[in-house]
């Protein structure tokens, strides 16, 4: 074969959906016909606007999945802030189950507002502290699901043995599970996320979470919520969950001389001492998502992250710890960190403390031309 043919060969090929870029919103690579067929379903319910007369609320912070993840296209990120709370005394972390749980609802139905003459819900009167969270792009979470826990757990170092100043350590559910989603890394997996998301973000019941949130503790008055749980059937959530399982990271923009240099530095300065560039998924029983890399620059691991950051406590996690967090579609995000106070990548970098500090440090004294490599570099996530 002639070299022209060979070239012909190979523009033809990279016509097909192997070679083309991962747009956010796509799926990832390898799925069936009936899995894309799934995926599509899928997105349906997490687009569906919910009214009371389905099952909204009493209490919500959206009418739909897609309503805070939104931009630049379903699963991506929202500017929503949500209000939570929690207690911490002693070294014990208390999340107001009793008295409505940590996330604070910020919107109530017509028919609660007028029983009770309330607009959203009450900040638990025993919360020590308040939190601020931003909505996050969920694209890659099957990913995430899909890292095996010992190669999460291959990276906790939580007395710095290795004396880097650097101390990541899991959290763990209450039922003492390794937790990996959520700001806090809290809960175990995305199945389990996804269906606590439908109550506690629009007050939708569902078969895993059959019972509406509390009211400040108080029960929610008869009436105001006719609607029979479970709100959404067990296909529903599972629709779901094969939408927001299957979302691909999308492919980074085309790396230059400048980006490239800007991965290296990113590196070079300690950044990806908790932004692993690279985990591996282990078995799946879905295929596309099995054995595969994941450049998702987190290791889903917490770490302090100094006291102007610190807010609520969440099971193990104490108020200045979080989990790293995934650097996934940042081209796209409009404000950064978990409560979107920073409104550029530099300034989320810059606001780093704690064992983020060092790195920080690193990020200022850079030279000029190696400071706007990095940014380049994030910027093209």
């Amino acid at each position: 074969m002639t070299r022209r043919r060979v070239a012909a060969v190979l523009v033809v090929a990279c016509l097909t959906a192997a070679c083309r870029p991962v747009k956010p919103g796509d799926p990832v690579r390898g799925l069936s016909k009936a899995e894309r067929d799934r995926f599509a379903r899928g997105k349906v319910v997490f687009d569906s606007v919910f009214k009371p007369e389905t099952g909204l609320g009493p209490l919500f912070n959206a009418v739909a999945c897609g309503e805070c993840h939104e931009e630049p296209v379903a699963g991506g990120s929202g500017d929503e802030v949500e209000v939570h709370a929690a207690a911490f005394k002693g070294g014990v972390c208390d999340p107001l189950v009793g008295e409505g749980g940590p996330v604070v609802q910020q919107d109530a139905t017509p028919a609660l507002k007028q029983a009770l003459g309330i607009d959203k819900e009450p900040v638990p009167p025993s919360a020590t502290a308040q939190a601020g969270r931003s909505s996050p792009v969920v694209f890659g979470r099957g990913l995430l699901d899909a890292i095996p826990e010992a190669a999460i757990l291959a990276y906790a170092d939580p007395n710095d043995q290795n004396g880097d100043g650097i101390s990541g350590r899991p959290n763990r559910f209450f039922d003492g599970r390794l937790g990996r989603f959520g700001r806090k890394g809290l809960v175990p997996t995305l199945d389990e996320f996804n269906a606590g998301a439908f109550p506690i973000e629009m007050g939708i019941t569902n078969p895993a979470v059959r019972t509406e949130e509390t009211v400040g503790g108080k029960p929610i008055p008869a009436g105001v919520d006719p609607v029979p749980e479970p709100e959404i059937n067990q296909e529903a959530l599972d629709l779901t969950n094969t939408f927001v399982r299957l979302l691909a990271i999308p492919t980074p923009a085309k790396h230059g001389k400048q980006e490239k240099r800007g991965s290296a530095v990113f590196s070079e300065i300690g950044c990806a001492a908790c932004h692993i560039p690279l985990l591996r998924t282990g078995d799946n029983p879905v295929a596309a998502l099995r054995n595969k890399e994941v450049a998702a620059y987190t290791d889903l691991l917490l770490h302090d992250m100094g006291p102007d950051l610190a807010d609520i406590c969440l099971g193990l996690a104490t108020p200045s710890e979080f989990r790293t967090e995934p650097l996934i579609d940042l081209r796209d995000a409009k404000r950064f960190l978990h409560d979107g106070r920073a409104a550029t990548p530099e300034q989320a970098v810059e606001l780093h403390g704690g064992e983020g500090s060092a790195a920080r440090d690193r990020f200022k004294a850079l030279p000029a031309a190696d400071h706007a490599a990095l940014v380049a570099f994030l910027k093209s996530l």
